[in-house]
């Protein structure tokens, strides 16, 4: 996919990868929505990427709210016209420390699965039909290896991932054929705010910088041979074309 001019919107976007994200698109000439909860940061973010030239548009908004996902979906079209990139980037761990699975409370695993699972099905709801009569789209959910390996401690946010891989997978078979790709990324261990709240003792010189994933991310968006509808790709074993 040509990535300049596209409408891009990016779900959790005011810090870590979500913001990497946003900068590397704003480079290759993409118009952004950028969504997140908190209006402070998100607007930080949009300064800076048009300080450098490029196009973004903060919408604040919290995507486990139901009652605000049309709003949100709407206010990004208006704002950069149709949206032919969607990622699904917003997510959280629940309560931290980190709880075994029978010390979480009904009620948070639900609040986990509404950010994590819920919301990335509502948007695509309303975004992907459009992309699919206009014969092009791309759909990103942001995985972890938490979705495939079971850790303890990580039941909710583990469980939210490994469904939501499993819904990119389905989306991508019922889609099949009309252009539109839908893609699963585990981004591997980041340097990021979550990171450091799941696991506060963690050696940061060892992880990832969100940039980094960023930027084989946007090559997925773009490399459709390598990177097909329904698949479910590791950041850290994609290899950066020159």
């Amino acid at each position: 996919m040509d990535i300049q001019g596209q409408g891009v919107l990016i779900t959790g976007a005011s810090r870590g990868l979500g913001r990497a994200l946003a900068e590397a698109l704003a480079a290759e000439g993409a118009r952004l929505a950028l969504v997140a909860r908190e209006a402070g940061p998100l607007a930080d973010v949009v300064a800076t990427i048009r300080a450098r030239g490029g196009a973004a548009h903060a919408v604040a908004g919290d995507i486990s709210d139901k009652h605000a996902i049309h709003r949100i979906a709407g206010q990004a079209q208006g704002l950069v016209g149709e949206i032919g990139i969607a990622i699904h980037n917003a997510s959280t761990l629940g309560p931290t420390p980190l709880r075994l699975l029978l010390d979480t409370e009904c009620e948070d695993l639900a609040a986990v699965l509404e950010t994590n699972l819920v919301g990335p099905f509502r948007l695509t709801k309303v975004l992907a039909g459009a992309m699919a009569l206009r014969g092009a789209g791309v759909v990103v959910h942001v995985s972890s290896d938490a979705a495939v390996e079971p850790y303890p401690r990580w039941g909710a946010y583990g469980a939210s991932k490994a469904a939501q891989d499993h819904l990119s997978r389905i989306l991508a078979a019922e889609l099949a054929g009309t252009g539109v790709r839908v893609l699963a990324v585990d981004p591997g261990e980041m340097d990021t705010v979550m990171h450091a709240a799941a696991i506060p003792d963690a050696d940061r010189a060892a992880l990832q910088r969100p940039a980094d994933v960023a930027a084989r991310i946007v090559q997925m968006i773009r490399d459709a041979a390598r990177a097909p509808s329904g698949a479910r790709l590791v950041a850290p074993a994609w290899e950066l074309a020159p």
